[in-house]
Order: structure tokens, then C-alpha cells, then sequence
């Protein structure tokens, strides 16, 4: 019999990273994107949901996050140390991962996330990201381009927003301020703007005025692998014209999203 008859068994490569198992789901269901390309697909919202803060997995990632700056760490598996129950409380990254210089690979296999937060930008030895099976993690902040070693990443791509197997919708986002207000950038809806607030400019570092944030979408190879949809949170025009070239096969210019917005169809050329 030939040996192309005999059935191939892949190993999950991160099965170690996904933490222990338990009655309670380590995740909410998602249904944001459809996993089709036929039709036309439904408009996408960011999801809503904020971080409690007194969730016992949340006060237990930040215990874990201080033990990892502390021992100087490179390889950092947060989601092992946590139960299921835990793991599903956790819906975003705390402000204290830019203490984790020493980082290499952040594996975050099967988690309940539904953004990172832009500091992951001072993570600079970082060069693997593995994200994978985290389906409710649709976008990345555009900060993550700041890390300058990250060469490695592994996606669940299906679940991004404009990914060339679906190509959904990005999430529209809302105009530029006007006439002298804006939003209080410290308390915002995440449902509405993606982040629950905006610090500084994600292309000069920068501080951003309520009525100086421009939000625009661009889609970039930021590994060897993977093109990522990118939030970016500018602080002027003149920041948003300063991006780079998005990925070939994508949309070829930033954008604010929202369905009508024209993206390419089919794969992109290998190499793009």
C-alpha cells in the first residue's frame, strides 16, 4: 500500500499554551464574521464588551504579567495558569505588558480576547505572536508594528476583518471631530471606537486631542506570515498620510470601513 494512503496526524503545536480544561466554557461564541465568501456579507460591529477589572482571571493575569517582568522570561503562556472560568473573563491585555521587554513569544492559543491593547508595542524583543483559535479577535492595534523583532505569528485569519477568504466588512468607523469637541478619549465606547481609550498617536507616539483623532483601517504584513487589519488612532491628518503602503491584494488605501468600501477579491499573489 502506497504511503500516501496512510492517514497524516498533525500535532497541535500549542496544545501546552491552552491552559487546563473545565466545566465551565473558556469562551463566548462568536458570530461576527461568517466563514463563507458566497453573498454578500452583513455589516461588522467592534464588540462591546469592557474588562472587568475585579474578575478573578484579570487579577490573576496581572499577578502573572508581574512575575514574568520580573523574572526576565521569554517565552510567556499566561492562559496555563489559568482556569477556564478565568480564561473567559479575559477579554484584553493590561497596560502592564510593556514591562515585558524580555518576551520573545507571547502565545495566547484558544483565548477569549477581543482586542490587544497598543502597548503590546514596547513588548521590542517580541518575535513570535500566537494568537491562534482566539475567534473573537477580529483586529490588531496598529502599535504591534513597533515591534521590531516580530517575525512569527500564527492567526486564526478567518476571523479577521478583511481577510482575503471572505474579505468581511471592517467596522466603520466615526468621523473626524468637528467644530472643537470630541470624544473623552479616557472613556470610550468600545463598541464604537474599537479601543476603550486612546492615549496617544499610533503613528508619532504623539498626544491626541478629543477633536484631533482621526481612526482610519490599514492592512499590513507585520510577521512573515500573516496581513493583520490594523487600527490606527492618529492625531492628524498629516499622521494618517504619513502610513505606509498597505498589502497587495488588500484595499489600497487607509479607510474608515464600513460595507461599501471596495476590497479586492480572491487570494493574494504569494509574496505579496
Amino acid at each position: 500500500m502506497s504511503d500516501d494512503s496512510t492517514p497524516q496526524v498533525f500535532p497541535n503545536r500549542w496544545a501546552d499554551a491552552a491552559g487546563p480544561g473545565g466545566r465551565a466554557a473558556s469562551r463566548d461564541l462568536c458570530g461576527c464574521i461568517g466563514q463563507t465568501g458566497a453573498g454578500r456579507q452583513r455589516p461588522t460591529r467592534f464588540h462591546p464588551e469592557r474588562q472587568d477589572t475585579s474578575a478573578p482571571g484579570w487579577i490573576r493575569l496581572l499577578e502573572l504579567v508581574e512575575e514574568a517582568a520580573a523574572d526576565g522570561r521569554e517565552v510567556f503562556e499566561p492562559l496555563v495558569e489559568l482556569t477556564s472560568e478565568q480564561r473567559r473573563q479575559v477579554i484584553t491585555l493590561p497596560p502592564a505588558i510593556t514591562r515585558l521587554t524580555s518576551v520573545k513569544h507571547l502565545a495566547l492559543y484558544g483565548s477569549n480576547l477581543v482586542r490587544v491593547p497598543p502597548e503590546i508595542g514596547a513588548m521590542k524583543s517580541l518575535e513570535e505572536f500566537t494568537p491562534y483559535t482566539s475567534y473573537r479577535l477580529h483586529w490588531f492595534p496598529y502599535e504591534i508594528t513597533r515591534c521590531p523583532a516580530l517575525r512569527y505569528s500564527t492567526v486564526s485569519t478567518r476571523a479577521l476583518y478583511g481577510n482575503h477568504k471572505g474579505r468581511p466588512p471592517f467596522p466603520a468607523l466615526p468621523a473626524a471631530a468637528t467644530g472643537g469637541r470630541g470624544a473623552d478619549l479616557e472613556d470610550l465606547d468600545p463598541g464604537v471606537r474599537g479601543p476603550s481609550r486612546i492615549r496617544s498617536c499610533s503613528v508619532c507616539d504623539g498626544p491626541v486631542g478629543p477633536a484631533e483623532l482621526r481612526q482610519v483601517w490599514i492592512s499590513l504584513r507585520t510577521s512573515g506570515a500573516d496581513v493583520l487589519p490594523l487600527l490606527v488612532n492618529a492625531c492628524s491628518t498629516a499622521c494618517v498620510e504619513a502610513l505606509p503602503a498597505p498589502a497587495e491584494g488588500y484595499a489600497p488605501v487607509p479607510h474608515t470601513g464600513g460595507p461599501d468600501v471596495d476590497q479586492p477579491q480572491g487570494r493574494p499573489r504569494t509574496g505579496s
